[in-house]
């Protein structure tokens, strides 16, 4: 199969797949890079993308699906049969049932999640977008989250998608986290900073 085929390379746009230490996210990245390569050949990226994050949020939210999911007990002929109903009654493309398909068959279903998150970052990767989490200890207006971010994509280069969130007891400033990058200049980080100096002291 043409994802078979995909595997065989070691490491394709840029990402060396050895370097991965857990089994399941050498796996989880495997199966979402031939997804990837695939979408992007027959230029369904954004239909695949969209249809993924869809999936992820019933598999998040719905908790017989997750457990469904999770089952190895569940014969393969069921399992094919319930994401196959999911795939018509959602209008996935054809590809995309293939490989629901195929993760069912090998028995890697169980890492949907994963994959899904994986292909998401790749897509991600390709667009030039990047994800950050900002948490201020007060409300900011419309027009300052706008600002910020329009600030972030001028440095970073990347379209930023912000998570935005407001948490009191920072007392005051703000904390941003993109990837592992963590930015704290919350006066309740400072706090914590003066009383490990004077406990070291």
């Amino acid at each position: 199969m043409w994802y078979e085929t995909i595997f065989k390379s070691k490491n394709l746009i840029g990402i060396n797949l050895t370097a991965l230490k857990s089994f399941s996210s050498e796996t989880s990245a495997r199966y979402a890079l031939a997804l990837f390569e695939v979408s992007k050949e027959s230029s369904q990226l954004q239909v695949i993308e969209d249809n993924l994050r869809m999936f992820l949020e019933l598999y998040k939210k719905n908790a017989d699906f997750k457990s469904f999911i999770q089952n190895p007990t569940k014969q393969i002929n069921e399992q094919s049969l319930v994401l196959n109903k999911i795939c018509e009654i959602v209008k996935s493309p054809k590809n995309l049932n293939n490989f629901f398909l195929l993760l069912i068959k090998k028995r890697r279903i169980f890492f949907l999640e994963k994959i899904i998150e994986s292909f998401l970052k790749l897509v991600s990767i390709e667009k030039k977008e990047l994800t950050a989490s900002i948490v201020s200890s007060k409300e900011l207006s419309q027009e300052e989250i706008l600002k910020l971010n329009k600030e972030l994509s001028s440095v970073l280069k990347y379209s930023i998608n912000l998570d935005y969130s407001v948490d009191e007891s920072l007392i005051g400033g703000f904390k941003i986290q993109i990837g592992s990058l963590m930015i704290d200049s919350s006066i309740k980080n400072k706090l914590k900073k003066y009383e490990k100096i004077m406990v070291e002291n």
